[in-house]
């Protein structure tokens, strides 16, 4: 804990959290601007792509910086990821409530759906690369 009285890993989690949403909302902007499909899905895999290596630079900072084991790594890096498009849900939401259809209550299962279809693949992935960097191997 620092002094603030809060984990030290927390503010990562925020910190990442918060570029998860940037990505989201850069990449859709562009993508929506893009002149051609083809274009367009580049937008979309590079988001994809960034966040792929924002995820594996969190696990190695969990691991080799904070020294912590794989759950505990695994654990935060879904947080930040569920913390990412809990923002990236509510920040939809509030794109539905400006659209020229009207806002669509539905679009509230986002809310809880985008979280928990992150996290979880996020925190298995996590474990098991953590665990794999965690393994000693003879020898070395």
């Amino acid at each position: 804990m620092d002094d603030s009285g809060r984990p030290p890993w927390l503010g990562t989690v925020i910190l990442l959290g918060g570029l998860y949403l940037a990505i989201g909302i850069a990449s859709a902007a562009l993508a929506g601007a893009a002149a051609s499909n083809q274009l367009r899905s580049f937008w979309r895999l590079s988001a994809f792509v960034i966040s792929a290596v924002v995820f594996a630079a969190h696990i190695a900072h969990e691991h080799f910086r904070l020294r912590n084991t794989a759950r505990p790594t695994a654990w935060h890096a879904s947080l930040a990821v569920a913390f990412g498009a809990f923002a990236l849900a509510l920040a939809a939401n509030i794109h539905d409530l400006g659209s020229a259809s009207g806002y669509r209550p539905r679009m509230l299962i986002a809310l809880v759906a985008w979280p928990l279809l992150t996290a979880v693949p996020a925190f298995i992935v996590a474990l098991v690369v953590a665990a794999g960097l965690g393994v000693k191997r003879p020898g070395v």
